[in-house]
């Protein structure tokens, strides 16, 4: 952030001094709206979409028999698991993702 700051200060400067007002306020609007890509709405289908990647890519967890519900960020775990750890790491998991409010685990134990 501290970057984004010094360059968002000192670019404009550089461009004011060589006379381009025009340049200057095109690479501010440039770099607000880059800095705004981490601001962007969550929405519940890229959550589950994250969730749903966190899972899979778990050697823990082994996602892929795993329902992922998500409603208005909050996220229901439904299906099957080895074990009791892999029951409590989907959980921490889908906690962990950028706009999840809560997690409801479902998750049972195969038998």
């Amino acid at each position: 952030m501290r970057i984004l700051s010094t360059v968002l200060i000192m670019v404009p400067l550089a461009c004011m001094a060589y006379g381009s007002a025009s340049t200057t306020a095109l690479l501010e609007t440039n770099l607000a709206f880059a800095g705004d890509k981490n601001k962007a709405p969550v929405n519940d289908d890229s959550i589950t979409d994250q969730v749903r990647m966190r899972l899979a890519g778990d050697s823990d967890v082994k996602g892929g028999g795993i329902d992922v519900l998500v409603k208005d960020g909050v996220v229901t775990l439904k299906g099957q698991v080895d074990t009791d750890r892999a029951r409590s790491k989907a959980e921490k998991l889908a906690k962990h993702v950028k706009g999840v409010h809560s997690v409801v685990n479902e998750l049972t134990l195969r038998e």
